[in-house]
């Protein structure tokens, strides 16, 4: 009897102590980041035009986001953000970064420099898009892993538009802080996905027992689009949803090994896309049917699509129409990590409360401000419900490419306009003279930033 009650109590303080072991461990952080990819590219938004089986499996796992906005619908500005939990006007980065540009300043700490000095071990495999000089490349940014392209996959010799131009800086592949392929070429592009995979899910198994900040942002479906050989044609609807088949199996793959290796339960994995699709390229793009696309910001440029898995803290298979930005990803995975934030000043903002579907929560954000290259464009309520542009330019599209080529842009301006996104998402009609104390207290915040970082 006296042994059965000293197993019982060993077996009591050793299930205490496991379960002290699990609320005590660090989560886990996968970011998957798309690069061009549309809001109804993933079968769980929009209408079923792509079959993307492993991502709606994520959605069904976790919650699907309706309403989750980047700051600036273009390639490093919109990386840059993630990162840094800071919009383009705080850090000047701006729109597309070239080869050897100076990209995001040392002064604004990266997700990677503040989950490292926390303990966690930190990798990107991707693009990186943040930097192309020594100290502003991810080794030097808090990336104790890395492999992948510092910039863009159309920034090369065969670019439709400006080959010259671009063939004075050969596209390189680089891993761990050194260049291994000095010319990438077709063949190489065909592998991006599996290799990015294959270094995220090499990454897991051998950091299963320490917490880690895993960082894919996938150079695809960022035009020239390419899929490996064992994709080309499986979808039977075009290169397009092949590459998309391909990212939705490298989605299925990374869960997959989580999974094998008990990290599920204590991983946070988030899928989204730096902005809307390029739809210059017709059918090599996505599609939002949302206003515009890429490089504006009406909501087809910088409304993503986005999903988060987060076991036991994020119920399972439900959708969410609250609205936050990808400023707030940084912030809100500190205060779930119980690490601290930047020393630096940064615009994101917690918003676990929202994350996680709390009924009365409330976003901290009296706006979002978009912006477009160096250009401020306009603000949203913190709540997502109105939106207001004010006068600026953009482009629209008159006639869309195809197979690689792009098509041909149009200018086009729109003055001063409120828009309420909970009847009109598509920013059809102007309500600004329906709403003049809203429009008012908009215009008031969208003096405030570009009071603040917009003007000398």
């Amino acid at each position: 009897m006296k042994n059965l009650l000293l197993i019982s109590l060993l077996l009591a303080i050793g299930i205490v102590s496991c379960t002290k072991d699990q609320a005590d461990k660090k989560p886990n952080i996968v970011i998957l980041f798309l690069d061009d990819s549309g809001w109804s590219d993933f079968e769980p938004f929009g209408e079923k035009v792509l079959e993307t089986p492993r991502i709606t499996k994520l959605a069904g796992d976790g919650c699907s986001y309706q309403n989750f906005y980047v700051p600036q619908a273009v390639c490093s500005a919109s990386r840059a953000a993630l990162l840094s939990g800071c919009y383009p006007g705080r850090t000047k980065v701006f729109g597309a970064h070239a080869p050897k540009a100076r990209g995001l300043e040392p002064d604004f700490a990266t997700m990677g420099e503040v989950f490292r000095s926390a303990g966690y071990r930190t990798a990107i495999f991707g693009k990186w898009h943040c930097g192309d000089q020594p100290e502003t490349r991810p080794q030097a940014r808090g990336f104790d892993e890395s492999c992948g392209l510092m910039y863009s996959n159309d920034m090369w010799k065969h670019h439709p538009e400006n080959p010259e131009y671009w063939g004075q800086h050969p596209l390189q592949f680089w891993k761990n802080g050194e260049v291994i392929n000095e010319e990438v070429t077709e063949e190489d592009q065909k592998n991006f996905t599996l290799w990015y995979t294959d270094h995220a899910v090499d990454f897991i198994k051998r950091h299963r027992d320490q917490p880690f900040l895993l960082y894919v942002p996938h150079s695809m479906p960022h035009v020239p689009i390419f899929c490996s050989d064992e994709f080309e044609g499986k979808s039977g609807k075009g290169l397009y949803a092949d590459v998309m088949l391909e990212l939705d199996w490298s989605v299925g793959m990374i869960n997959k090994y989580l999974r094998r290796n008990g990290l599920e339960k204590n991983t946070i994995v988030i899928l989204t896309s730096d902005n809307g699709p390029w739809i210059s390229y017709g059918n090599h793009a996505g599609s939002t049917p949302f206003r515009e696309a890429k490089g504006t910001s009406f909501d087809g440029g910088v409304r993503s699509a986005c999903i988060i898995k987060y076991p036991g803290h994020i119920e399972a298979g439900t959708t969410s129409s609250r609205t936050f930005g990808s400023i707030d990803l940084l912030p809100t995975l500190c205060h779930l990590a119980g690490v601290s934030l930047p020393e630096n000043e940064i615009d994101g903002e917690n918003v676990w409360d929202l994350i996680r579907g709390e009924p009365d929560a409330e976003n901290p954000h009296d706006y979002y401000a978009f912006s477009n290259g160096r250009n401020f464009e306009g603000v949203m309520s913190g709540d997502g419900r109105w939106k207001l542009h004010i006068p600026h330019a953009y482009r629209t599209l008159q006639e869309a490419g195809a197979d690689g080529m792009p098509g041909i842009y149009t200018q086009a301006e729109i003055d001063t306009a409120l828009f309420d996104m909970e009847s009109d998402p598509y920013e059809t009609e102007n309500v600004i003279g329906d709403f003049p104390e809203i429009a008012k207290e908009l215009i008031n915040f969208a003096e405030l930033h570009q009071g603040r970082f917009y003007r000398e």
